[in-house]
């Protein structure tokens, strides 16, 4: 199957019904009075978030969904049926903007998830609503409203807690193999990944993450080199990044450190938001550097990267690692620390949201102008006219 992370689709909710005037006929009833019955519901647009879809290649082809207008009242006092309403299951990270003024209308994180899109229109009244005492024979009644409609943009982005940079044939897809159940496609030469690829990481029986692979970066993306950078949008949701270094190119002419440089500020070009998330270097492929070179190769590769003055870039020297996908090597290291992170930013965004809404700390979170004044202690009668009780000006 196709990966489509991106589609533009138009929805159309039902209109409601219109109310009939009608009144009641029958043998021996003379004067039966009004029973013209309201007008059904139109049919609502709502978007279900389903864990078992994951693209969107069913918007690709579908672009209009039109719901089913509400029927028309009749007499008898009987009421129109109203319509059902249609079912838009996408993935789980799915954004619906407005195609209008690019404005965020849903997100769609969590499994079962749903939201009305387009509010199908409500019924008109029947003549049954307008009698009283001075009119006794209304022949007033309603049209049904019409419902809404939208031009909307689905992005998918993937649910995933770490993400994966780098130059094309890096090595991120084997890594990917190597430490999960995923089998992404491999080969010898670039652009092997053409579509993101998720891989559950298990480090102990009950402690795993989620890995996201995305096709490779190059200089230029954001001009539209490569593949461009249209795959970044899969790393916002992530937690920590791990920039994957090749240490043995294949090309002898290539430059680990520029192109590492590169993807950085490519990453800044793309989002700052992004740029800014935690990033772990991780250098690749040792199985193909003997043992006395490994080290110097990573002091020659930091040295040109971080660089100097206004160009420099921060690494944490405490989170490098060097691993080899192939065999192994280093792997369980880098997965253990990976896992303690994210589990302490899981708990930290727990506290953050308790302490949030709680109330003890409403007062203190509140701005100055909000919060409530002192109460002034009043002053009994007859001590108002001592000096020593009489209130500061």
């Amino acid at each position: 199957m196709k990966f489509f992370d991106e589609a533009r689709i138009e929805v159309t909710a039902g209109d409601g019904g219109a109310g009939v005037s009608s009144f009641r006929r029958e043998k021996f009833i003379p004067r039966g009075g009004p029973d013209g019955g309201d007008g059904g519901r139109g049919g609502s647009i709502i978007v279900r978030a389903d864990r078992n879809i994951n693209t969107l290649i069913d918007y690709r082809y579908a672009r209009k969904h039109i719901a089913r207008n509400g029927e028309r009242g009749r007499g008898s006092d009987q009421y129109g049926a109203g319509a059902e309403d249609v079912i838009l299951r996408m993935p789980v990270g799915t954004s619906i903007y407005d195609e209008e003024d690019d404005s965020l209308i849903i997100d769609l994180v969590e499994h079962g998830q749903e939201f009305v899109l387009c509010k199908g229109g409500d019924g008109g009244l029947g003549n049954i609503h307008f009698k009283s005492s001075t009119n006794r024979a209304p022949k007033k009644h309603t049209s049904g409203h019409p419902g809404e409609h939208r031009k909307v943009r689905l992005e998918l982005k993937v649910l995933a807690d770490v993400g994966l940079l780098g130059m094309p044939n890096a090595g991120k897809s084997t890594l990917v193999a190597a430490v999960s159940n995923a089998r992404p496609r491999i080969a010898d030469y670039p652009f092997t990944t053409l579509h993101p690829s998720l891989g559950v990481v298990r480090v102990a029986p009950e402690k795993s993450f989620v890995i996201a692979d995305i096709p490779g970066l190059i200089e230029g993306a954001a001009e539209g080199a490569g593949l461009g950078h249209q795959f970044l949008r899969h790393l916002q949701r992530t937690t920590l990044l791990l920039h994957i270094i090749d240490l043995a190119p294949l090309d002898p002419t290539a430059d680990p450190a520029r192109d590492a440089r590169a993807i950085v500020a490519e990453l800044r070009k793309y989002d700052t938001a992004l740029y800014e998330k935690p990033r772990w270097l991780v250098f690749n492929k040792l199985d193909l550097i003997p043992p006395e070179e490994r080290q110097a190769r990573i002091d020659a590769f930091l040295k040109k990267f971080v660089g100097r003055g206004r160009n420099a870039i921060a690494v944490d020297r405490k989170k490098i690692f060097a691993i080899s996908g192939i065999t192994r090597e280093g792997c369980e290291g880098l997965l253990l620390s990976v896992y303690e992170f994210i589990e302490q930013q899981q708990k930290q965004r727990v506290r953050q949201e308790e302490t949030a809404a709680d109330v003890r700390f409403a007062d203190a979170q509140a701005p100055a102008s909000e919060q409530a004044p002192e109460a002034s202690v009043p002053i009994p009668e007859a001590l108002s006219d001592d000096p020593r009780f009489r209130p500061l000006t």
